[in-house]
């Protein structure tokens, strides 16, 4: 818990629960999946698929990727990852029907795979694993530079139906501070490209709290993102984190910084209300006349995640797992080496169990941060008992610092503007004491 100061408002994106500095390597004998996956429901599964090459790294990325990929490496990758979907399936097993909700794909950069290529990508999703990309919503993250018309024109004919794309900053001296150098032109060639596809949702990332940023660049941003109408908009504050280019060269954060980006995030939050988007979390907001293309049924905090690929998560009810993580270049390198030559991929190798209490914790959390909030009466129907009875310390906390809504209706707990607006030091501090403890002997590499 904290010491009872208000909690740095920027202390650390929570979009997982545990966090994966909190995975270690599984004891022996390491678990089958086939054990893991076979009392699990499986009629609603989410299938990530993680592609972990970039032509350029980014200076504030800390995300499982390297910088190109010599000697036909997408080639052993796609071949790797087809014996690991093969071997997903099977664990999967055919006792129970499997069905998918949701499919996406990420990174990296997927569109750093030729257009050939990422049609091999949906080949193995759709073969191996079973699911129907073109009859569940799927999301595939693209850069300017590698949005060209023939990937954009494969991903739509196989199935897109959001493609998201990473601005950070309109504004080429700011792209050039966070170590993302790009011109405007190119950008704007790039969103052209992604609206003539047909494909029902664009979104663009933008970042504030880059060094220089000022209002009034940032409202250029945003104005220059309106102007494509994106169905949705991701605001994200600038984060420095160990390891990454911004790490090595920039002045650790501090509470000026803070009030900074928290003075950007208002701006931006409300500049995005007013053209006509809702809020659906911190970072994300969706324009209102936008169809919904997500399933009713869909819950992140209950229903399973297949990851495949060396960077992706997956979640059952009991483990969630992974491959090793890195940030540093080499380890990635070396990471990524070992998964290309791996041929057994029935077993979980690297994870974190997650008990009763620590999924309360996931629910309450990954519900809390939604700008919906959560219904208390899905939590007990779930866990038997009150999330107020369960948090009453955290719950307590948030409420005297004014992040909890007041005015929700009844049996709604829901985040005020302002605790949506502190989600990032409202999050961890909802993380167990063990999670805490992990995550603070984890040592980056």
């Amino acid at each position: 818990m904290s010491d009872g100061t208000t909690p740095r408002p920027y202390r650390s994106y929570v979009y997982a629960y545990p966090h994966k500095t909190a995975y270690r390597p599984l004891p022996a004998p390491a678990p089958s999946l086939a054990a893991l996956w076979r009392d699990e429901p499986k009629d609603a599964l989410s299938l990530y698929a993680h592609i972990p090459f970039c032509e350029v790294r980014c200076g504030f990325c800390n995300l499982f990727t390297r910088i190109g990929a010599p000697d036909e490496l997408t080639t052993r990758y796609l071949d790797a990852l087809d014996r690991q979907a093969a071997a997903v399936r099977e664990a999967l097993g055919d006792r129970d029907p499997v069905r998918f909700a949701t499919a996406a794909f990420g990174g990296g950069t997927p569109t750093f795979l030729t257009a050939a290529e990422l049609e091999r990508l949906c080949d193995i999703a759709e073969k191996r694993t079973g699911v129907d990309l073109r009859a569940v919503p799927l999301s595939v993250e693209t850069s300017p530079a590698t949005a060209t018309a023939d990937r954009l024109a494969l991903l739509a004919e196989r199935g897109a139906t959001r493609l998201s794309i990473g601005v950070q900053s309109f504004v080429e001296a700011e792209a050039r501070a966070a170590v993302r150098p790009q011109r405007r032109a190119d950008v704007e060639s790039a969103l052209g490209r992604i609206r003539d596809t047909g494909v029902p949702v664009l979104n663009i990332d933008l970042i504030y709290g880059i060094d220089g940023q000022t209002e009034e660049t940032w409202r250029s941003s945003l104005d220059a993102a309106l102007a494509w109408r994106p169905e949705e908009l991701y605001l994200y504050p600038l984060y420095v984190r160990p390891l990454t280019g911004l790490g090595r060269i920039s002045p650790a954060a501090d509470r000026e910084w803070d009030e900074r980006r928290l003075r950007l995030y208002r701006y931006g939050r409300d500049r995005l209300l007013d053209h006509g988007y809702e809020q659906v979390s911190m970072r994300m907001f969706r324009r209102t006349d936008a169809a919904p293309l997500g399933p009713d049924d869909y819950a992140c905090q209950t229903d399973g995640m297949i990851g495949l690929g060396c960077g992706a998560r997956s979640y059952t009810s009991a483990l969630h797992y992974s491959f090793d993580y890195a940030v540093d270049m080499r380890e990635i390198r070396s990471i990524i080496d070992a998964y290309t030559e791996t041929e057994d991929f029935s077993r979980a190798e690297v994870g974190r169990w997650v008990d009763a209490g620590e999924a309360r914790r996931r629910h309450l959390l990954q519900s809390l941060l939604q700008a919906a909030g959560m219904p208390v009466a899905g939590y007990e129907e779930r866990f038997g008992s009150s999330p107020f009875a369960d948090f009453p310390g955290e719950l307590g906390r948030f409420e005297s610092l004014g992040w909890l809504d007041e005015g929700a209706p009844e049996g709604l707990l829901r985040l005020s503007p302002e605790g949506l607006a502190h989600s990032d030091g409202l999050g961890p501090e909802l993380f167990s004491p063990s999670v805490r403890a992990a995550m603070a002997a984890y040592e980056p590499k």
